[in-house]
C-alpha cells in the first residue's frame, strides 16, 4: 500500500509527519494546497494558527471567523477569515465538528494561575517556536483555533473546557485560499481534559491538488 492510500489524501504528498505532544510545527502553503491533521489516538487538541504569506500583519482573526461564520464553533465547510476579512483557509473535509475559537492557547503563566502547576510546557511557548522560523514571534501570536477541543457554552455564557469528542482516526482537511503560513502546537496540556489528560500524537500531512 503506497503512503498515499496509508493517508488517504488525493493529491502529491509535500510533507507528512507526527507531531508529539508539546511540539511545534509550521509550514508556508500555496494557494490550493492542503493541510490535513489527525488526531490518532482521540480527544487530543491541536492550537492552530495561519497568516497571510505575503502579508504576515493580515492573520487569523478569531471574532471575524465566527460572525462571518455565524457559529463560534468549526466544521466542514467554515472560512478561517483575517484581519482584513480575507479567506485563508477553508475546512474542506472534517470527521469531527465542533472545534474551538474562543479558549486560546495555554501558557505558563494561565497554568500557573489556574492550576498552581509552574514552568509546565504550554502552546504558548510552542508557538514562539513554530513562528520563530518565518521570523516571527510572541506579539504574533493571536486568538488561535484548537483542532478537537471541545468548549461548550450553556444558554447563560458559561463556558468549559470539556472532554474532547474526537475519535482515534478523525481528521481536518484545510485548503488554503491564499498563500499562508501555518504553525501547531500540539498541545501538551495535563490539568484539563481537553487532551484527556493524556496528551498524544498527531499526524501532519501537506499535500498538493
Amino acid at each position: 500500500m503506497s503512503v498515499n492510500e496509508l493517508a488517504k489524501v488525493e493529491g502529491n504528498i509535500l510533507e507528512d509527519k507526527i507531531v508529539r505532544p508539546g511540539e511545534p510545527w509550521g509550514r508556508r502553503l500555496k494557494k490550493g494546497e492542503h493541510l490535513r491533521i489527525i488526531d490518532l489516538e482521540g480527544q487530543q487538541a491541536v492550537d492552530f494558527l495561519c497568516y497571510n504569506a505575503s502579508d504576515t500583519r493580515d492573520r487569523y482573526n478569531a471574532a471575524n471567523t465566527m460572525k462571518l461564520g455565524a457559529s463560534i464553533y468549526l466544521g466542514k465547510g467554515t472560512k478561517l477569515w483575517s484581519d482584513r476579512a480575507k479567506p485563508l483557509m477553508t475546512i474542506s473535509e472534517d470527521t469531527c465538528g465542533k472545534h474551538d475559537t474562543i479558549g486560546g492557547c495555554c501558557s505558563a503563566e494561565i497554568n500557573e494561575v489556574r492550576y498552581n502547576a509552574k514552568n509546565t510546557r504550554n502552546c504558548r511557548d510552542t508557538f514562539e517556536e513554530a513562528l520563530s522560523e518565518f521570523g516571527l514571534g510572541r506579539a504574533d501570536i493571536v486568538e488561535n483555533v484548537n483542532f478537537f477541543m471541545y468548549v461548550p457554552v450553556d444558554g447563560n455564557g458559561h463556558m468549559a473546557i470539556a472532554d474532547g469528542i474526537s475519535k482515534a482516526g478523525d481528521y481536518v482537511d484545510l485548503v488554503a485560499e491564499t498563500d499562508v503560513i501555518c504553525v501547531i502546537s500540539n498541545c501538551a496540556q495535563r490539568n484539563n481534559p481537553c487532551n484527556g489528560f493524556n496528551p498524544t500524537p498527531v499526524r501532519v500531512i501537506t499535500y498538493g491538488p
